[in-house]
């Protein structure tokens, strides 16, 4: 390379190294000015002794890319210095119930890292949003036994409801997809739905609204092991401007369920979205009609009507 290259080359390089360093700090205040507390002194996380944070993506078909691709992304680009070296301590991979390609959502198809039988166990589980019509029972066995020994396991939009259907949400508060609220509340009998939450934490559960709210989540662990300015760092690798993972409740779009616009509307209470009263599917449930956006959503009702019509 010539002198003149070489001079071309540091250039470049310094000019992009004052971009990542100009780009503005998210800031510490909340909405009504008080200070954000750090993660280290609310809910810390302690880095194995190896150094090393194992994280197990759960992966069955239908998988939705978002939900697991944005936190992978996030993870993948946490680096901490270590012995003056920058070194990346999460170490990511997939599980199944076998490493035979898996179809997920957008029609690509993905090789799991490791089965069910020999996945190393996870200080942290990811769960994106599954077809639970096709989710084989060896996953919910291997996520309650992995779940045991995690620091956090945590699902990203519908995810939630794969936690539930393993029956790690009893008694817990948690989060989904806006348009899944009613669908978690009857799934899991005594659990809390938070609406117009970015992510909601309890205990070792982690659960966040919907596809991006994921890597806000994300972004919320890497900054309750390693502190504020290392997320805020891994934020800006990432060229990412939400400040959702220090505003767990900044989804406030979706704080309200919809109101019908007219009397010829009805609000579906499964999905949650405004449906024809003239043509949909109803039910009459203690002297209301309720009416339903699919046939789908009216048997997720009429199997259990009473957590519905609160």
């Amino acid at each position: 390379m010539s002198q003149r290259s070489r001079g071309t080359a540091t250039r470049l390089v310094g000019l992009l190294l004052c971009a990542l360093m100009a780009i503005p700090a998210a800031a510490d205040e909340t909405a009504t000015g008080e200070p954000v507390p750090d993660a280290r002194l609310s809910a810390p996380l302690t880095v194995p002794a190896s150094g090393e944070i194992k994280v197990a993506f759960l992966i069955s078909p239908g998988a939705e890319i978002v939900d697991f691709g944005g936190p992978w992304g996030v993870f993948e680009y946490a680096y901490v210095k270590v012995g003056g070296e920058m070194r990346n301590p999460f170490k990511l991979y997939t599980v199944a119930a076998s490493r035979k390609p898996v179809m997920i959502s957008g029609g690509m198809s993905i090789v799991p890292n490791y089965s069910f039988k020999n996945a190393p166990p996870p200080d942290l589980i990811v769960v994106p949003a599954l077809d639970l019509d096709r989710l084989a029972p060896a996953a919910l066995n291997w996520l309650k036994s992995a779940h045991r020994s995690s620091a956090v396991t945590m699902s990203v939009c519908n995810g939630s409801f794969v936690l539930g259907k393993a029956g790690l949400l009893e008694g817990r508060r948690a989060t989904s997809h806006h348009g899944g609220y009613g669908l978690l509340r009857a799934m899991a009998d005594t659990v809390t739905v938070v609406r117009g939450a970015r992510y909601v934490e309890d205990g070792k559960i982690a659960t966040s609204g919907g596809l991006t709210s994921g890597i806000d989540l994300a972004l919320r662990v890497v900054e309750r092991y390693f502190g504020r300015e290392l997320a805020r760092e891994t934020a800006r690798r990432l060229e990412y401007q939400g400040t959702g993972w220090m505003y767990p409740d900044s989804n406030a779009d979706y704080l309200q369920p919809s109101l019908a616009t007219s009397d010829e509307e009805a609000i579906d209470p499964v999905c949650e979205v405004a449906v024809p009263r003239s043509t949909s599917p109803r039910f009459d449930y203690k002297g209301k009609t309720y009416y339903f956006n699919c046939d789908w959503c009216k048997g997720f009702f009429t199997a259990n009507p009473g957590r519905f019509a609160q």
